[in-house]
Order: C-alpha cells, then structure tokens, then sequence
C-alpha cells in the first residue's frame, strides 16, 4: 500500500510539476532572446595619426580598459574623416572612435551616437617668420597667400578644416601651395623650410605641437579675427592660450595667442555593447576631467551631442555617474547581474503564480478522487431512498461495499486523509440507512 502511494504522488507531482516547468522553461526561453550576450573581450578604437591627441588619448584609454579586461585595439588612420567612414562601415570592425567637431555631412540613416564632447581641439597657425617683412607679425589667415602652407593629410579632420578656414578667407590651390602634410610630417616639413606655414589641429600636448611651440625660428599666429570665425563656423570656439603658460621660464608663448577650436567628441556605432560604452564613459571621463593649459579641472567630458544625438548610456552616465553594481563590484560581475536582472523579472513574474497554483492543482487532483465516490455515493443514496424491493437493496449495497474498497484503494497523502475518513464515514452512514430500510441493525464493524 505505501509503494502504490508512493508511485501515485510521484505520478501526481510529475503530472503538476511537468507543465509547470515547461511554462518556465519557455518563460526562461522567452527572456534570453532580450539578454545582451556578454560584452566582447576587444574594443577597436579608430585613432589617427602618429603622435597626434587621438592616438595620445587612446593610449589613455588603453590601460584603464585592460584593468576590467577589455583589451583596447587601436586602428591608426589619417584622421577624423577616415574615422567617420570607418564607424559608417558596416563591414568595418571599429566599434568607436574620435571624430572632430565640424567634419560630419548629416545623413538620416546615421546609426551612430554620441558619447560627449571630451576635449577641444585648438587650431594652431604655425608660421616662418622670416618670409614676412621685418616688422610684420601675421595675425590672418589672408596674410598665407602666396605661401606653401601644410593643411593636413589627406582623408583627415585636420586637412578638412584648414581648407574651410582659407575658403572663408578666399583662399584655394590658386592663391597658396596646398601641402599635404599632417602632425609630425607637417612640424618637419615647416622646420626643415619645405613649408612657410602650417595648420595643425590637435592638443598642446601632441607631439607635432609640442615641437613647433619650442622650435626656433617658428611662431604661432594670434589671431585677431578669431570671434568672427566662431560666428561663421558654430562648431568652432574661441580659446586663448595665456603669455607663459605653455613654459614660463622660457615665456612660451610670448603674448596671449588667439585661437580656434572645434570640439573633439567620442563616437560609437549603435551596435557597439553596452557595457563596453560604459567603460569607454569612464575612460574619457578619467582621462578628460583634468585641468589643462586650455580647460578647467570639469569641463571635460560633458553631455554634449556635437556631431551625433547622444547615446541614452551617455546620458544616464552624465546624469548619474557609474551604472549603480559598477561602484561596487569587478566589471564582469556588475555585467553578469545586469544580463541576469533582465531574466529574472520576467522568470520571477511566471514563477509565483505557477508556484502558487502547483500545489493547489495537486490538492484538486487528490480531492476530485475523492469527490468522484462522493457522487457515485449520493446516487446511490437517493436510488435506496427510491427503492422497496429487497432485492434490490441487496443489490445497492453490494455496489456500496465496491465504492467503500475503491475508497480504500485511493492513494491518499496524509495531509488528505481526513477527507478519504470523512468519506468512509459517510459510507458508513447509507449502509445504516439501507439496513434500516431493510429492517435490520446494521453491524458494528467496530
């Protein structure tokens, strides 16, 4: 008897248990497909040339990244255009990079988004004095006509913008010597005299910059029309770079220089992960946020979409700081529990109420075996009730001794064994009831 209810119970909690963990399972099934897989191990960083901001800053960027274990790839290219056609590419593999303030063609179909403006990128005019008179000090672009001036290699943000400034100016390949000469190579050329002039586009701290405020024999244009630019050109600010502040010692530079600047802004395809977004957030925010030659400790990195709307984890960032798990826990289990929370609210919803029906299902199912005798049990009552013929009555109770051992034979779990008692109670109390009918006590089983 304790085997055929053992078998019964299982029986019973397979056949509750079963579709309950199929409902789960396809609720499990269901919320995976919108759980972001686990962020990639690499990110590929579109830079720019050789010893230019870009490429400074993504060596920045390099170690900061390493430390959650994502390995940062850096692609060199020629510059900001080359970057904005890279992170276009749905065939390229670059998941962000650098693209410098004036040098996106608006298109509808841009699925690429802003983390924020990091930095500004002055315009520095570096010039050979010597091809002036003796008492004239360049102060407009105008002043390069004639001149052979390097604007930047070919394909890069620099070379766009320098050919927008001389244009404003009047300006094109018939009145100076286009050279296409960026960064490094431009420096060298103006040094070496293969060059009278040369726009360069990056931080003080880039190398070509770095190289020209301390060559002899070169100078940097103040330039006097630099609020006028600003109202032609929105993309670009007006910096001053104070007397001394690049080396005090040696008064570099001399005077207060004029200067232009686009904002430089942090790009990312749509696709690029999420949480690969939110450490390349706080990359730029530990690498930009500190006091400069040119910014105040804060300025930089800030919710600004120069280019492309800003992403919505920019703005979260911006407004909150660090995604909450992150400021307590390593990266990939901060990860782990934000793919997970996403499973679970749904599992969670699916799995109280199936938790609370399940054992209301298996009490239904033990009681309904029992209500089945109940109503066999009440015909049969109102059939004796009905019935005075003896023979019969004979007959009835036969057919109540058969109910009374399929009640015994009811695999009944002990938390249900009232009701099988109450049952065989009732049984009990027809028989009496037939037996009176018949004229007879009915017996002590007692």
């Amino acid at each position: 008897m304790a085997e055929r209810l053992r078998r019964a119970s299982w029986r019973d909690m397979v056949l509750i248990g079963l579709p309950s963990l199929l409902v789960v399972a396809a609720a499990f099934w269901a919320a995976a497909q919108f759980v972001q897989p686990a962020p990639p191990k690499q990110l590929i960083l579109a830079t720019g040339g050789a010893g230019g901001g870009y490429q400074r800053y993504a060596a920045a960027y390099k170690p900061l990244l390493a430390e959650e274990g994502i390995t940062l790839v850096e692609r060199p290219t020629s510059g900001a255009m080359e970057n904005l056609a890279l992170l276009r590419d749905p065939d390229s593999e670059v998941d962000a990079a650098f693209i410098q303030g004036g040098v996106v063609d608006k298109r509808e179909d841009d699925d690429l988004y802003s983390l924020g403006a990091i930095y500004q990128e002055p315009v520095w005019i570096f010039y050979r004095p010597s091809r002036f008179g003796d008492k004239e000090v360049p102060d407009r672009l105008l002043q390069l006509k004639g001149m052979r001036v390097a604007v930047g290699a070919s394909g890069s943000g620099n070379r766009h913008l320098a050919l927008e400034l001389l244009q404003l100016n009047g300006l094109d390949d018939r009145h100076v010597t286009l050279l296409e000469a960026g960064g490094i190579t431009a420096a060298e050329a103006l040094q070496k005299g293969r060059a009278d002039a040369a726009i360069v586009v990056g931080p003080v701290q880039s190398a070509a910059v770095w190289t020209l405020l301390y060559a002899p024999g070169i100078k940097v244009m103040n330039l006097a029309q630099a609020d006028a630019y600003t109202r032609r050109l929105a993309y670009l600010s007006h910096l001053v770079l104070p007397r001394g502040s690049v080396d005090l010692l040696r008064d570099i530079p001399d005077r207060d220089i004029h200067l232009l600047a686009p904002t430089a802004t942090l790009a990312v395809k749509e696709g690029t992960h999420p949480a690969l977004v939110d450490l390349l957030l706080q990359a730029a925010s530990e690498t930009h946020n500190g006091h400069g030659l040119l910014q105040k400790a804060g300025d930089f990195p800030k919710a600004q979409a120069v280019e492309f709307p800003l992403s919505p984890r920019a703005e979260h960032f911006y407004k909150s700081g660090k995604p909450l798990l992150q400021r307590y826990l390593p990266f990939w289990a901060a990860n782990l529990i934000d793919r997970l929370v996403v499973m679970l609210i749904p599992l969670i919803a699916v799995l109280y109420p199936v938790a609370k029906m399940a054992p209301s299902l298996y009490g239904w199912r033990i009681r309904s075996r029992i209500f089945k005798r109940y109503g066999e049990l009440k015909f049969l009552e109102a059939e004796a009730l009905a019935e005075d013929s003896g023979v019969q009555r004979q007959a009835l109770l036969q057919r109540l001794d058969a109910i009374e051992r399929d009640a015994a034979r009811i695999p009944t779990p002990l938390a249900f064994s009232d009701m099988l008692y109450t049952l065989r109670g009732h049984i009990e109390i027809v028989r009496a009831a037939i037996l009176r009918q018949d004229g007879r006590q009915p017996e002590n089983k007692s």
